[in-house]
């Protein structure tokens, strides 16, 4: 058993949360939706540290997806200066709690602070050997496919590959080298995937609550944990 009472052999290998209602949160609060971005990333503290204690190999969060350039500028602005403080108060932490860190997604749009700050996180927690925290920041799952696609069929024209087959394929995604995703969370109600790791979700578990990120604690996180361990998972058999 691990420290929440749940037996490793039936826990999800990874766990992909799409972290929404922020704004909700704020707006039923008469707060600006900052407020909620704010609260949110205190939730997502705790969710790492729980998903290390459980000993779930790999968390992907969808912090920042490539619709979201959508929203205001000011908007936009907070969330990019809150993944920024994220970095620059958590690393340390993380790195002693022997997370690894690693984002995915396009940064080439993203502020040159940030993306600095990214490859500096990855590169000093490349070596840790506990949980696997995947942020994916400025993702788009159709981005990914297709971006995989082109650069397999570049690589086979050039012939520096033989076979552009399944492996091939998966080498070229943000996710290569890590577990398909086992099971995916979405909070705030809603009920769809919003473009989020298409590939890797193929037979995942799917789970929707009606609580909103700030208020998704440890206890209905571990629930939900729980409540997948009851699954049977049948991948089309």
């Amino acid at each position: 058993m691990d420290r929440v009472g749940i037996d490793k052999s039936y826990l999800p290998r990874h766990v992909a949360i799409i972290m929404d209602g922020n704004g909700r949160w704020a707006k039923a609060r008469n707060r600006p939706r900052s407020f909620g971005h704010r609260k949110g990333v205190e939730r997502v503290k705790e969710i790492v540290r729980t998903s290390a204690d459980m000993g779930i190999e790999v968390l992907t969060l969808y912090a920042f997806s490539t619709e979201n350039w959508k929203r205001s500028q000011e908007e936009v602005r907070v969330l990019m200066s809150l993944l920024v403080e994220y970095l620059a108060s958590e690393i340390d932490e993380l790195d002693r709690q022997k997370v690894r860190f690693r984002s995915i997604g396009d940064r080439t749009a993203l502020p040159g602070k940030l993306s600095g700050m990214l490859t500096a996180a990855e590169e000093k927690t490349a070596r840790n050997t506990g949980l696997c925290l995947d942020v994916a920041i400025n993702y788009g799952g159709r981005d990914e496919i297709c971006a995989a696609a082109r650069a397999l069929a570049l690589d086979y024209a050039a012939g520096k590959i033989s076979d552009p087959g399944k492996e091939s394929f998966e080498a070229r995604l943000f996710t290569y080298g890590l577990p398909d995703v086992d099971f995916v969370i979405r909070t705030s109600g809603e009920e769809r995937i919003s473009n989020f790791l298409l590939y890797q979700i193929a037979y995942a578990e799917l789970y929707f609550t009606k609580t909103l990120w700030p208020d998704f604690s440890s206890e209905e996180y571990v629930r939900a944990i729980e409540d997948f361990t009851r699954r049977n998972r049948r991948y089309g058999g």
